[in-house]
């Protein structure tokens, strides 16, 4: 592969957008987030997020094609979260992210003990300064935060999503823990050695380059500082020249934001070609567990671990997603959503059930477990 050419930032232009789509509905939950966008500024995230989808269905696939959508990796994951956030939480929860489930084991109680997991197993102790690479909207930073009590420093390249993780920290008293900066992971400006700990759930997937952003992370830990990552990967059953494999791959980087989704060998060659020694590598989504990962995307209720998950689960099925469309496409007709609403929870439905194939199949993880730590010397 070509060394990546990484993006020029432009804070201030990305400021701008921000304020011209969302104007101040970081404020508002839900449907009153979604409908209350810009319609001029939402149609310009629209056609700069699927121009790298619409006709390049798998069948029709080049390297051009992946290699242009590397080539514009932050605008690509940028508009794609400023069309997809509020979808996720109202559809999933503000931590954007699959887990384990336990048996009984209630939905956002697993998606926590995720989070939990993977503090315990990196060794974040209380006070330590640690960077969550790519937070979302902040759920696994504040969870992680009561958790341990440690300090961290979120990192986004999505103004909006910021501005809810900031108003978030606020409601639950913990603005004196968690800090959100601005900034493409991949030309991180934090100063060398600057964090204790590194963790990166699910985000580092939208990296154009898993040994750039490895090595980005490298840079700015300490030495002897730690670095754990649920990564998105395809395994080794996946075989790209097979046609139903690659459909399931790009079905789910259309709906994910995904500009260039890798194989498991490629990330381990990547984490060590940074400069880690990997302690721990595993894919968690291999345990035996008594439900799988994407059960929830099923809209199998009888997974279900508690009364309370009937909401989320329903939203998930079939019939939901459909309602979903018809709600959302009728909002667009009499001009209550702006356009391209309904695109957007179609692309997601699709890679909702591409990640159900990829996960049945065994040709996808979203939580293969690393964990590393950069030598002293």
């Amino acid at each position: 592969m070509a060394p990546i050419a990484l993006e020029k930032e432009d804070h201030s232009r990305d400021a701008n957008f921000n304020k011209a789509m969302h104007g101040k509905t970081a404020t508002k939950e839900g449907y009153g987030a979604l409908l209350r966008k810009d319609t001029t500024a939402q149609k310009a995230a629209v056609d700069e997020y699927f121009k790298h989808w619409d006709n390049k269905s798998a069948e029709i696939e080049t390297e051009e094609t992946r290699a242009a959508r590397r080539a514009e990796y932050a605008t690509l994951t940028r508009h794609y979260y400023n069309l997809a956030t509020d979808f996720y939480e109202m559809g999933w929860a503000q931590s954007f992210h699959f887990c384990r489930f336990a048996h009984n084991e209630a939905f956002k109680q697993a998606l926590a003990r995720h989070e939990h997991y993977l503090a315990y197993v990196m060794g974040i102790k209380e006070d330590m300064t640690v960077l969550d690479v790519g937070c979302g909207v902040g759920g696994p930073a504040r969870e992680i935060a009561k958790f341990t009590g440690c300090n961290i420093v979120g990192l986004n390249n999505n103004d909006y999503q910021i501005e809810r993780a900031t108003r978030y920290a606020e409601k639950e008293e913990l603005s004196h823990k968690l800090k959100y900066t601005k900034g493409d992971f991949m030309q991180m400006s934090f100063p060398d050695n600057t964090f204790d700990a590194v963790y990166a759930i699910e985000a580092t997937v939208h990296a154009p380059s898993l040994e750039g952003i490895y090595s980005q992370i490298f840079r700015v830990l300490k030495p002897g500082g730690v670095f754990g990552v649920y990564e998105w990967l395809m395994t080794d059953a996946y075989d790209n020249n097979n046609a139903h494999h690659r459909a399931i791959r790009l079905a789910i980087e259309q709906g994910d934001g995904i500009s260039n989704m890798e194989k498991i060998d490629v990330a381990l060659a990547a984490i060590k070609a940074a400069g880690f020694e990997l302690e721990l590598n595993e894919d968690l989504a291999d345990r035996p567990d008594p439900k799988p990962w994407y059960w929830p995307l099923t809209g199998d209720f009888s997974y279900m671990g508690s009364v309370w998950d009937f909401p989320t689960i329903l939203r998930l099925t079939r019939v939901g997603r459909g309602a979903v469309h018809r709600f959302v496409g009728a909002l667009e007709m009499v001009g209550l959503a702006p356009k391209g609403t309904q695109k957007t929870a179609d692309s997601l439905a699709v890679a909702a059930d591409a990640l159900v194939a990829g996960g049945k199949e065994k040709l996808f993880t979203p939580m293969y477990l690393m964990v590393a730590r950069k030598p002293l010397n």
